[in-house]
């Protein structure tokens, strides 16, 4: 069960994963990369605000908002000093408007409300709204519970057109990247309400508040999964239920 490791390898490279969304025609925030070699001839044809981010790392780890050619300077001489995530990042343009995550499942049959449900194909979890963002970048969970700052969506919102199409989008991407079992993509708005897929996770964050003591640790899919009737129990179940096996082939998702 899970994913395959070599596709994981590959797609935590979120240039590599931008590259395949981008050229299949998903929309991707413009980014550029910067090297820590060629930091002293920057030039950047990105507007201020943008986005330093690691080219591998862990949800908002290591993500800041620079709002000058200064401030970005500064950050990216701490990063590449520091080099927790190498020598290499990138900036990305900073979209205002709302963010979402949402959760894609695999193909396969589920037990929702007590029912045998098969989907032939990749499908959606209800997204999960982010709010209470931090110098405009939603706290990294290891500091502050998503519980704290995170809600469902309501079904009305769902429906909505926009949130339709970067839906559409999120099951696009997971077709791309061979998913196995759930991914969550991270979205946000422009400042027209476009929605952009800005983070692929192909390992989600997925705590759950299983225990007394754990009441606030529900993941954001866990979160979602909430929404269709799924205790983190019931979620953990489905998960396994789509297990999948090598006579199958790695080559394609189910």
């Amino acid at each position: 069960m899970g994913q395959i490791p070599s596709v994981v390898d590959t797609y935590d490279n979120k240039i590599k994963t931008n590259l395949l969304l981008s050229n299949k025609g998903l929309k991707i925030p413009a980014y550029r990369l910067i090297s820590g070699e060629k930091i002293d001839q920057l030039k950047i044809d990105l507007s201020f605000p943008l986005v330093v981010k690691p080219i591998r790392g862990r949800g908002s780890q290591g993500v800041k908002l620079v709002s000058s050619e200064k401030e970005m300077l500064s950050v990216l001489q701490g990063m590449f000093e520091a080099a927790t995530f190498g020598d290499m990042v990138y900036v990305e343009e900073f979209l205002p408007g709302e963010e979402i995550t949402i959760s894609v499942m695999p193909p396969g049959k589920y037990q929702i409300n007590g029912s045998d449900v098969s989907k032939p194909g990749y499908w959606c979890l209800p997204p999960v709204k982010r709010m209470n963002h931090k110098d405009g970048i939603a706290p990294y969970n290891g500091i502050v519970a998503v519980t704290q700052n995170s809600v469902v969506m309501e079904d009305a919102e769902v429906l909505e057109p926009y949130v339709q199409s970067v839906m559409k989008m999120c099951k696009a991407a997971a077709r791309l990247v061979q998913a196995r079992a759930v991914i969550r993509i991270d979205c946000r708005a422009d400042s027209v309400g476009n929605f952009f897929l800005f983070d692929l996770n192909m390992k989600p964050n997925m705590t759950g508040a299983s225990r007394p003591h754990r009441s606030d640790q529900d993941s954001l899919t866990a979160i979602a999964a909430r929404r269709i009737g799924w205790s983190f129990d019931d979620f953990l179940r489905n998960m396994l239920n789509q297990r999948w096996g090598l006579e199958q082939g790695l080559e394609k998702p189910l």
